[in-house]
């Protein structure tokens, strides 16, 4: 994508629009290309690096698929953002996680066991600093909100 293209996308992805439909359609969309690719293509990746996460669901114990967003980092970790696309709740993903940090990612076509760390405090803040430079919409998706958006670094096990 064209720098003017990314542009173009990170001011859509901001806007009020955008938060309503986008949880609604992007997921569906993502679910639906991975599952046609073989694992192979996320098209939210077109836009940002994805995963697909498979955790464990907080109260009823069952295997959640989730398409997300990620940020990779150097080392083979990825952080997960719980922007819930600037909407007032947690996504569900993050309460999954909180409760069964043992989870699963599909990278690229490649399933990865990993384990799930939420960040606090300064690990928290330079990942953030890092995060807005990576994506600057998180910044609007966090002044619309209450709640402190959560980050989650995934490591291999």
């Amino acid at each position: 994508m064209t720098a003017l293209g990314v542009r173009i996308v990170q001011k859509v992805s901001s806007t009020r629009a955008f938060a309503r439909a986008a949880p609604h359609v992007v997921p569906a969309l993502d679910r639906a290309v991975h599952r046609l690719t073989g694992g192979k293509v996320l098209l939210s990746a077109q836009m940002l690096p994805g995963v697909i996460l498979t955790s464990t669901g907080a109260r009823s114990g069952l295997a959640r698929r989730t398409p997300l967003a990620c940020m990779p980092e150097e080392g083979g970790s990825w952080l997960l953002i719980g922007s819930n696309f600037g909407r007032p709740g947690h996504p569900a993903w993050t309460h999954n996680l909180l409760a069964h940090p043992d989870a699963e990612i599909n990278w690229r076509g490649e399933d990865i066991p990993v384990t799930a760390h939420l960040l606090r405090g300064r690990e928290r803040d330079a990942a953030w600093k890092a995060v807005l430079a990576f994506w600057p919409p998180y910044a609007t998706y966090q002044e619309r909100v209450e709640r402190e958006i959560r980050l989650f670094r995934v490591l291999p096990r």
